[in-house]
């Protein structure tokens, strides 16, 4: 289908009846948008994560449970309880109560998946008839038909030929006169088991999804209008930006801009979609376009935050001189599937920091990677640590951009800076309580005086 758009709307932007009927208005003014991937009512994921916490007591998951009814059932009855919807949502919930008590759901990736897809299933059941009781051909389409993973659950990876194939056959017939309602964060590895992009990956999937259909464009609808020179409820001060370029845009996911996933705009790339970041509550506001080049590339774009950072130090003597140190190290790192982030080191030590996320089933580093790692070194390892980033363009080039960033943090300490391996970005850590004040005061240090 020409010019096809695929539109992904997050948590907020389904958040209850209301927010799913300002989406289906921007979906209804649009003929072109036929693929819609939808996250969880925002909380509910929270939720369904918490269900799989080792020290949840038995009442704690009835009211979880219970309040993960309501707020469906709030959606259900602004829809007139229809009869089939409503079997559908109690088949779901009914499902979902059955691997709350699983007795092996703690130890099991693959149950903690199966859990956390709950969700995205309920909302887009919902969401389909919010589009059929205004009139559009609109299907509860189960994506796990068609976007295929391995089955590292918690954080799968894609099969992207295999999803090409699945997306022409099953999807692409029917576009010009369906639109498919979807579920974005979740696949299906060979087996048929359920599986998770990772925390966030509603905007992968959906941008997978993308690719495979060959859309023109890759809409991704949340709660403030684009993407901003930071995160608004850091500092008044912060403003949208209008355009970036993918490898802006990408350092800054990377880095913390919560308004993207990290791997989004990889399928993007590959295809040259171009991709829109807008608000579904201002749709008419604008928002931000992200392309292949930006015709605009000034030497600050945005600063970026992201909290809960572990600094993992190892450090031997044996170092010096010696070869293989390092990839001994990193080979015990992705043995157990740690991505790294930056790097730093010394002749006997090497700095590495890990995304150390809340409200994931996959978190910190298991006792028994660091018991590996103290066979060979000494290992320390810090958290309480938030990752700051400056983006922008040729930040190693420009004079004087280094030495402008480190005097306007002469007041805070920073634990670790990394600059010079991506002219996009100069990064450092600092301590979480500071990390709010380092961004504000940032912001106005570079940014006000524009």
């Amino acid at each position: 289908m020409k010019n096809l758009i695929v539109a992904k709307f997050g948590g907020t932007s389904v958040a209850d009846f209301e927010a799913m009927s300002r989406c289906a208005d921007i979906i209804l003014e649009d003929q072109n948008i036929r693929v819609v991937c939808v996250s969880a009512q925002s909380g509910v994921t929270n939720k369904l994560v918490r269900l799989t916490h080792m020290d949840v007591t038995a009442q704690e998951r009835e009211s979880i449970l219970a309040e993960i009814r309501a707020t469906e059932y709030a959606i259900v009855d602004k829809l007139g309880k229809p009869e089939w919807v409503t079997l559908a949502l109690d088949n779901l919930l009914a499902e979902l109560k059955e691997v709350a008590y699983s007795d092996n759901l703690v130890g099991s990736m693959r149950l903690k998946d199966q859990i956390q897809s709950f969700g995205e299933q309920m909302s887009s059941l919902l969401f389909a008839e919010v589009l059929r009781q205004r009139g559009a051909h609109a299907v509860n389409f189960d994506i796990r038909q068609v976007l295929k993973t391995d089955s590292n659950f918690g954080k799968a990876e894609p099969d992207v030929e295999q999803t090409r194939v699945q997306a022409e056959k099953l999807i692409a017939p029917e576009l010009e006169g369906t639109v498919f309602v979807t579920q974005g964060f979740i696949g299906s590895d060979s087996q048929g088991n359920t599986t998770t992009l990772g925390r966030g990956g509603s905007d992968y999937s959906a941008a997978l999804v993308a690719e495979a259909l060959e859309a023109e464009t890759l809409q991704i609808w949340t709660d403030v209008t684009g993407i901003y020179t930071t995160d608004p409820r850091l500092t008044a001060q912060a403003r949208p930006i209008p355009e970036l370029s993918f490898d802006e845009a990408a350092e800054m996911a990377t880095f913390g801009a919560k308004i993207l996933h990290p791997a989004t705009l990889i399928p993007a790339v590959r295809k040259g979609t171009g991709v829109f970041v807008g608000s579904s509550r201002e749709p008419k506001a604008g928002g931000t376009w992200i392309r292949n080049k930006a015709e605009n590339k000034p030497p600050y774009r945005a600063i970026a935050l992201r909290r809960d950072q572990i600094l993992l130090t190892v450090k031997s003597p044996k170092m010096l001189f010696a070869t293989g140190f390092l990839a001994k190290v990193f080979g015990i790192l992705a043995q157990h599937k740690i991505s790294v982030d930056l790097i730093t080191t010394s002749e006997i030590s090497v700095a590495i920091t890990i995304d150390n996320p809340n409200n994931t089933t996959t978190r910190g580093i298991k006792q028994e990677v660091l018991d590996e790692l103290a066979e060979f070194c000494e290992v320390s390892v810090e958290d309480n640590l938030s990752l700051v980033a400056v983006i922008g363009n040729h930040l190693q080039a420009n004079s004087g951009v280094g030495g402008k960033l480190i005097a306007a943090l002469e007041n805070y300490n920073l634990r670790m800076i990394c600059q010079g391996a991506s002219p996009h970005n100069f990064c450092f850590l600092t301590q979480s309580d500071d990390a709010a004040k380092v961004v504000e005061h940032l912001h106005e240090e570079l940014f006000d005086a524009i």
